[in-house]
């Protein structure tokens, strides 16, 4: 058996689609254009490229983007007067903190401080929980755009075992429950798991988000499987790998997506998503 690669661009060119038929729409309609806050504190070299890539992708769209680069000793009353100054200016639709921030400003009072109804991220303890219920909301970038893939695929999650690696607040938590909301029967496992390895290979649907290169061996692996691979390392090589040891993973799996090209693009797409709903649009 040899997977089918799952065409992330594909699916995130897709949606982008589906957004600036939205944006249009919007502007048409309404005489509305979205707009996109994001604050970049620092010269994390990874978070400069992401940057960038949210702002061609707002370009693409008709999403109108400002991009706040901060230096790296801004503190954290700075940034928070800054966010209540954009949660205040009805042109700025949906605000976005990238992260990882200076070690002087506390995350989780900068996700509490964007308003709920501007939290593209999906990151707000509100937005949390009406993921957690079942309410709408706006859900995290890049689990909603694990759902895309697999939809893409034609797999149906409804009555599937799906194991998540990986119980992060931004990726494993909020993806269990997307699956589970699908009618998936979801585990979720963690570096305390006992039998990860037999656990994993019973896994209809396997998403890998634990952040190690190469972790999902192809043992852990079903025959016929359908792979996410969330991971974003680099090896001893320096060359860009995920989770999942893809070669033997695809000898095994029916689907899997590559790395790069996989998760990564569709999660800056379903910010233009969700960026969209914010100023109002479909």
């Amino acid at each position: 058996m040899s997977a089918a690669l799952i065409d992330g661009k594909a699916v995130a060119a897709a949606v982008r689609a589906r957004v600036a038929a939205g944006c249009r729409a919007l502007r048409e309609e309404r005489g509305v254009t979205p707009g996109l806050a994001v604050l970049l504190v620092g010269e994390d070299p990874a978070s400069q490229i992401y940057v960038r890539n949210k702002e061609r992708a707002c370009a693409e769209v008709g999403i109108s983007s400002r991009v706040y680069r901060l230096p790296a000793q801004t503190s954290q009353e700075e940034l928070l007067a800054r966010i209540a100054a954009l949660g205040g200016d009805g042109s700025v639709h949906g605000i976005l903190v990238q992260l990882p921030l200076p070690p002087q400003i506390d995350e989780r009072a900068v996700i509490e401080a964007i308003p709920p109804d501007k939290d593209v991220d999906g990151f707000h303890p509100q937005s949390a929980g009406r993921l957690l219920v079942g309410e709408p909301g706006f859900v995290p970038c890049t689990p909603a755009g694990i759902l895309e893939l697999i939809d893409s695929t034609g797999v149906s999650v409804e009555g599937k075992h799906c194991v998540v690696i990986g119980r992060s607040n931004i990726v494993g938590k909020p993806t269990a429950l997307l699956l589970l909301g699908r009618n998936g029967t979801v585990t979720v496992c963690h570096s305390r798991t006992q039998g990860l390895q037999e656990i994993a290979a019973r896994a209809d649907i396997l998403v890998a988000a634990v952040g190690r290169a190469g972790f999902v061996t192809g043992e852990m692996v079903k025959p016929g499987a359908l792979v996410i691979d969330v991971g974003m390392n680099r090896d001893a090589a320096g060359k860009l790998c995920g989770d999942v040891d893809f070669a033997a993973a695809a000898q095994k799996a029916a689907y899997i997506t590559p790395v790069p090209g996989g998760v990564g693009p569709t999660t800056i797409a379903m910010l233009m998503q969700n960026t969209l709903r914010a100023a109002g649009g479909r």
